[in-house]
């Protein structure tokens, strides 16, 4: 990701979390920590048209523990495994990043991405009660680098 890809980022943002949609400005200031962070984008490219972003994903990693710190994939192009690829580079980032684990937070209300996460080795291991605004549940689910071989290879939501 960069600096040219946030309005079309935060557009997604805005569209796919409604009431916890970041700041475009969060964006930038994610992207000004190269030290620490990483963002990827997905795009389409259909004929001769402009690509469009249909994924975005971001890694924070002070080692040992790296976080997921966002992963959206657009809807009309969910179950196509997009999802698996750009979660798989943030494994892989963080594993060149030195971290020994990887945390993310997921909606209780969110079983398709729950599922992604644990056919990538991800276990729950902590609930935080109302995290989010609109008052559901965060799973905080947890993957140990040293425990998963491949970082998940073969785990896809194809």
């Amino acid at each position: 990701m960069t600096e040219a890809d946030v309005p079309a980022v935060h557009a997604l943002e805005v569209k796919l979390f409604p009431v916890d949609a970041w700041p475009a400005r969060m964006f930038r200031d994610e992207l000004s920590q190269p030290e620490t962070r990483r963002y990827y984008v997905a795009e389409e490219r259909v004929a001769d048209r402009e690509p469009r972003i249909v994924a975005y994903a971001g890694v924070m990693c002070v080692p040992p523990i790296a976080d997921v710190q966002t992963i959206a994939v657009v809807p009309e192009r969910e179950g196509l495994g997009i999802g698996s690829a750009v979660l798989a580079e943030l494994i892989a980032e963080a594993r060149r990043r030195g971290a020994r684990d990887v945390l993310l937070e997921v909606r209780a209300d969110n079983p398709r991405a729950q599922a992604l996460y644990r056919r990538f080795g991800f276990a729950q291991i902590h609930t935080r009660r109302r995290y989010y605004r609109d008052g559901v549940d965060a799973l905080i689910m947890q993957l140990p680098l040293e425990a998963a071989p491949g970082g998940g290879a073969g785990g896809g939501d194809q």
